[in-house]
């Protein structure tokens, strides 16, 4: 397998583009277990295009730094933004946090539509037309926050890491700007594996009853609401004991719930309050699920990381065997499932999946040596 070109020397850019929104880094530290580490946030907002700002968290312990860690960039998937996928306030809640305990500067950010970046107009009127926010626009945004961020860090090339759409729109971001990125973790990711899906393929709601084998735009609108009930529900029906508890912290969910509502100011308008996110993740999804390649992944030449939960309902066996077909120019590829998890392994305990999660994430990008963590079964 030919390897990917070497690290490139570091560069010393002022990050002039980012627009500060408000620094917490002293407001909001948290405790790290034993270890008692401070780790401090702050908010931006870097510009994309004129009328158009993405929102970024940076997540840093400074007292953990490692020189030579690739800075990384967390990206949401197809619902839920980025603070509430992967920063929450509590007790095991917090994969940023994690990776930044382990020496890593952290970047968790929203794509367009999500969160605390720029909506699009049609999403404050009602939820009819085309789906908005499809893949190539969230590029464009990735390319903005790993800009900012390479300017910010000094380091010219950064990591991604992807949950279920993230690791798409990763994988794709990758595949367009290969000399950009350093290392690639796709977790729960989709990638054109098989032409049959049980819940976003043919045959189900997402396809058009009018048009087979066509998104069925009609039906999910522009974008939807989500409540917070509707946010927990499959990862209930995916968790394999009757005591949910048993499975993940009800503190996380609680705050994974109450952070996903918080995400959108319109949220305490509805009955039961309810956040927004655009359906265009939705309908590259349904395409990825129908057996469509909408990025090759033969262009990356990154380290890849590629991580599946065994009870996922989001990506396939198929989808990690043909990644690893394709991704002949990657300077290591490497592929790890967990044994019972679920799709929110990284909100689940530790002895579910998430403390295998988090070591073969900080091994894979050199923050941690030594055996691998074994799953608990």
């Amino acid at each position: 397998m030919r390897r990917g070109p070497p690290e490139e020397a570091l560069v010393n850019l002022h990050p002039s583009r980012a627009s500060v929104v408000g620094v917490l880094g002293l407001l909001g530290a948290l405790v790290a277990g034993a270890a008692g580490a401070e780790v401090t946030r702050a908010e931006f907002l870097v510009p994309v295009e004129p009328g158009l700002e993405v929102s970024v968290r940076e997540v840093k312990d400074t007292g953990m730094q490692v020189a030579g860690l690739a800075p990384l960039i967390l990206l949401h998937g197809a619902r839920v933004p980025g603070r509430a996928s992967f920063d929450l306030p509590v007790e095991g809640g917090s994969l940023a946090a994690d990776l930044a305990r382990a020496g890593h500067s952290v970047y968790v950010m929203d794509a367009r539509g999500y969160g605390g970046s720029t909506r699009p107009l049609a999403m404050g009127v009602p939820a009819k037309g085309r789906p908005l926010v499809g893949s190539h626009e969230v590029v464009q945004d990735v390319h903005a926050v790993v800009g900012w961020v390479r300017a910010r860090t000094g380091r010219d090339r950064v990591g991604l890491l992807g949950w279920a759409t993230g690791g798409h729109w990763a994988g794709m971001y990758a595949s367009l700007h290969p000399e950009r990125v350093s290392h690639l973790v796709m977790l729960n990711a989709l990638y054109a594996g098989s032409a049959q899906h049980a819940m976003l393929g043919r045959g189900t709601d997402f396809e058009d009853p009018k048009r087979p084998g066509h998104f069925n735009a009609e039906a999910l609108g522009a974008y939807r609401w989500n409540t917070a009930a509707s946010v927990v529900a499959v990862w209930d029906s995916t968790i394999t004991v009757e005591d949910k508890t048993q499975w993940r912290d009800p503190e996380v969910a609680a705050a994974f719930q109450r952070e996903a509502l918080a995400s959108d100011p319109l949220g305490p308008t509805r009955r039961p309050a309810a956040f927004r996110a655009p359906s265009g993740a939705l309908e590259d999804s349904f395409y990825l699920a129908t057996g469509r390649q909408l990025w090759d992944a033969a262009s990356i030449t990154a380290r890849v990381l590629i991580l599946r939960s065994e009870n996922d309902f989001w990506s396939r066996p198929e989808d990690v065997t043909r990644l690893q077909e394709h991704l002949v120019h990657a300077a290591s590829v490497k592929a790890v499932v967990f044994p019972q998890a679920t799709h929110f392994v990284h909100l689940d305990r530790p002895e579910r999946g998430r403390r295998v999660l988090v070591d073969e994430v900080t091994r894979f990008t050199g923050a941690r040596v030594g055996p691998p963590a074994r799953p608990v079964k």
